[in-house]
């Protein structure tokens, strides 16, 4: 081989790698950016996905971004994956999101949420004809849903130590189902005498008639609370949060896309929430003991 050939082959060896290096730059320059969302496994893995679907297909085209939906183990792991940006977008209860604000020294921003989170409730049910009010609780087996749920734990014992009934010293015993499908389950299957869950996953179960809960029961509503909301980290762009705060909040039940979205949420709208509306959830938490 002469001189010639081996300085054309180098000079076309070069040129094809800046030509692959030229092209590598140009896809990675426009690579759609990726909104990473999770959620609280409140509900099983296969519900939330199923919920999220729609959602996460209208929030992709409203922000000409991709979507991802990572689902996590348990609460503790949403709150660890924002804080820790491994996710930029967050479905949390009111206690997750405290808990979130504390662990992130308040670096965390409560979006919006449901119109039906200003007032949210937690019901107590059972199948025992001689459970009917709190205090007949004394004595008898219990389950909360997961230890870091606001409906399914936090406010519920915040209510139960109201009406003077400590659950670690005057029921027989208490556990936590995890979920609060879980926990309808537990109470139907006799595994406990009574428990406590959010009431909108209570609703959901008796309208779409997947359980036979025709033996279960409420016989306790709480007040109203604030409670769930889509939240982000304080650092994400200003433009990009205004953006995505809009497309929550034009969401509507005239179109039917937006109904849809709408009705897998279990919501009639979207509104604005600020960190402020969660202080009660706080000081419940420090009452409780449960704030870490």
């Amino acid at each position: 081989m002469n001189c010639f050939t081996a300085s054309s082959i180098l000079k076309k060896m070069a040129i094809l790698m800046w030509a692959v290096t030229t092209l590598l730059t140009v896809h990675y320059s426009f690579a759609q950016p990726i909104l990473r969302v999770s959620a609280i496994p409140d509900e099983a893995p296969t519900e939330l996905q199923r919920k999220f679907q729609p959602l996460g297909n209208y929030l992709g085209q409203k922000l000409d971004m991709k979507v991802e939906f990572t689902p996590v183990t348990d609460y503790a792991a949403a709150v660890e994956a924002l804080i820790n940006n491994k996710i930029d977008l967050v479905w949390l209860g009111g206690f997750t999101f405290v808990q979130a604000k504390v662990r992130s020294k308040n670096q965390v921003i409560p979006l919006v949420q449901r119109a039906e989170d200003e007032k949210f409730k937690s019901v107590f049910i059972t199948t025992d004809k001689n459970i009917n009010k709190l205090e007949d609780l004394k004595g008898k087996t219990f389950t909360f849903g997961s230890e870091s749920s606001t409906s399914g734990h936090l406010m519920p014992r915040s209510f139960l130590l109201a009406a003077k009934i400590n659950p670690e010293s005057d029921m027989k015993r208490i556990a936590f189902s995890g979920a609060h499908d879980a926990t309808v389950a537990a109470v139907m299957g006799g595994k406990v005498d009574a428990g406590a869950l959010n009431i909108s996953v209570w609703e959901k179960i008796v309208s779409e008639k997947k359980m036979d809960i025709s033996q279960v029961r409420v016989f306790y509503t709480t007040p109203g609370y604030y409670d769930y909301n889509w939240t982000v980290r304080a650092d994400m762009d200003p433009v990009l949060r205004k953006k995505l705060s809009d497309a929550f909040l034009t969401l509507n039940t005239n179109d039917a896309q937006g109904k849809e979205i709408l009705d897998l949420q279990r919501a009639t709208k979207f509104i604005p929430t600020q960190t402020e509306n969660y202080a009660v959830i706080e000081a419940a938490a420090r009452n409780a003991g449960l704030l870490k």
